[in-house]
């Protein structure tokens, strides 16, 4: 059952949270049927996202065993056979196809969305991901259709600043953790990724300044529009964007100076820092939409 679960990667469903913001940014969090929709939505995402990461795991078996890290995935270590692995993917595909089929009206809408990230991985992984800046940009969709998979879920259709931020966040991280495979390929002199002899280290830094710049003028931008003020009902909305501004810094400080962003998902999981910067600008955001002191 260990190895189930390192398989399977539950610890990474933390990114389908981009699933739930068109719920929280449209104001709809005490709405109970569009919490449970979405709820769901969030569920089939994370399930058919695990039998992504089994498949990937599938087929990346033989560069995975020359990994110093990635050669202790079970596939990759034997711990997990790859007919057993794809017996795993199948039961999450079934169960991501359970949940959707009770979403009832919404089912098709959503169910859509997430078959078409299914296969937008699929090509990931097979085509995609052996071509620099393509990658990225794939990987950065993914993240688009989580935002859209959320909007159709609670009938919130995300505006076109949110899904604008989000596919430049993605980007940042994506730029972020392609530059920790840089890094190692000049340590070791092996290129753990194909396509990472088409990137270098002064691309990937000027690639995650200007990404990091543009997210947070178009976060800046989302603040202080008129629809965002009238729909809040405050002009205070901007000062989130401090949070904002701490969070980019500190990340670009793990990622030029530390060099941790090798897994952005475990780096989240244990620096405080971000931790702490995140629940701020929650914290803040909420009181400002929702205003509980009212």
């Amino acid at each position: 059952m260990k190895h189930i679960i390192q398989l399977t990667r539950p610890y990474q469903w933390v990114k389908n949270i981009f699933i739930i913001l068109p719920l929280f940014f449209g104001g709809a969090l005490t709405d109970r049927m569009s919490v449970i929709y979405t709820l769901m939505a969030f569920f089939a995402y994370s399930f058919t996202a695990s039998s992504i990461y089994c498949y990937n795991d599938i087929i990346d078996v033989e560069d995975d065993r020359r990994h110093s890290e990635k050669c202790k995935r079970p596939i990759a270590s034997g711990a997990v056979s790859i007919r057993q692995g794809y017996c795993i993917m199948v039961f999450m595909l079934l169960l991501a196809i359970s949940i959707i089929a009770f979403m009832g009206e919404r089912a098709l809408i959503v169910g859509g969305v997430v078959l078409v990230y299914f296969i937008l991985d699929i090509l990931y992984c097979r085509l995609f991901k052996h071509y620099a800046i393509v990658d990225v940009c794939v990987l950065s969709f993914g993240f688009v259709l989580r935002i859209l998979a959320g909007g159709f879920a609670s009938d919130i259709m995300p505006s076109h600043w949110l899904v604008m931020m989000t596919f430049l966040l993605a980007l940042f991280l994506s730029f972020a953790k392609r530059r920790d495979d840089v890094v190692r390929m000049m340590k070791t002199g092996e290129a753990p990724r194909h396509n990472t002899e088409r990137y270098n280290l002064t691309f990937i830094n000027q690639a995650v300044t200007i990404t990091a710049t543009v997210t947070l003028v178009c976060y800046i931008m989302y603040t202080i529009s008129p629809a965002v003020i009238e729909r809040t009902g405050s002009e205070y909305v901007y000062l989130t964007s401090v949070f904002v501004i701490l969070g980019l810094l500190r990340y670009m400080q793990l990622t030029l100076v530390d060099e941790k962003t090798g897994d952005p998902t475990k780096m989240l999981y244990s620096d405080h820092f971000l931790q702490l910067v995140i629940v701020m600008w929650f914290a803040s955001y909420l009181i400002i939409i929702y205003n509980p002191f009212d």
